[in-house]
């Protein structure tokens, strides 16, 4: 059965009989309507204020786990919004150069995002307004996990193991995982830290792995890339 935003728990150090298996784990982003929505930028921003941060969330990562046939260059949902809706390619820009990475928690990101709105609307003479029918909605997302079933025992496991999961499974374990690990870690590195070992080295690598700016077969290349030079084994 599917879980719903389940709490990370202790790996290995924590039991005595030693370290647990890394559990592979896949995930849906369910997309829930907030009944909130704007049609010119100061809409935008007021609403952008009080909405809940999983809608935050939704609308920089969302993008990752749905079919995309936006332009490409503008890389969250408030970007492509200015954009397509109002027109405003300079402004669609400064957003999209807005990387989630940079920020310690959803709080600031959504405090940056005000600040390039309130930017720009100081310096409008003109507020423009988009249609009803291209209104931005507000959306929040809800995470539904599933269990695989699959396991990996030891780390030489982990690049064929990290080749054979599906995207959503990559984006559960290395992106949404930062936002519920302690430490704000991918699920490997947290695995990793608790076995016996040197891994600094591959976890400096990592950490060094922003995934914002890349599909989801693109990420996965990379860490199965990174996991195979450092830990061997087939990347098939």
């Amino acid at each position: 059965m599917p879980q719903t935003q389940p709490k990370h728990e202790p790996r290995g150090g924590d039991d005595p009989r030693g370290p647990k298996p890394f559990a592979i784990k896949d995930c849906a982003l369910a997309a829930i309507a907030t009944g909130r929505r704007a049609q010119n930028l100061k809409e935008l921003r007021n609403e952008l204020e009080g909405i809940d941060l999983d809608s935050v969330y939704y609308h920089f990562w969302g993008g990752l786990v749905r079919p995309q046939f936006d332009d490409p260059r503008f890389n969250n949902d408030f970007a492509r919004w200015v954009h397509s809706a109002l027109r405003n390619t300079a402004l669609a820009e400064r957003l999209s150069v807005i990387d989630p990475t940079d920020f310690a928690d959803l709080e600031d990101l959504r405090q940056e995002v005000i600040e390039v709105l309130e930017e720009e609307l100081d310096q409008s003479e003109v507020l423009p307004w988009t249609s009803r029918e291209a209104q931005f909605h507000f959306i929040r997302s809800q995470i539904v996990v599933f269990d695989t079933h699959r396991v990996v025992e030891e780390p030489g496991e982990l690049p064929g193991a990290i080749a054979a999961m599906s995207n959503n499974s990559v984006f559960y374990h290395f992106v949404d995982a930062r936002r519920r690990t302690p430490g704000g870690v991918d699920d490997f590195r947290s695995w990793l830290s608790d076995l016996p070992g040197d891994y600094e080295e591959l976890a400096l690598r990592c950490q060094g792995v922003d995934p914002f700016y890349q599909t989801l077969s693109e990420l996965k290349a990379e860490l199965v890339q990174i996991f195979t030079e450092h830990l061997g084994g087939d990347r098939s």
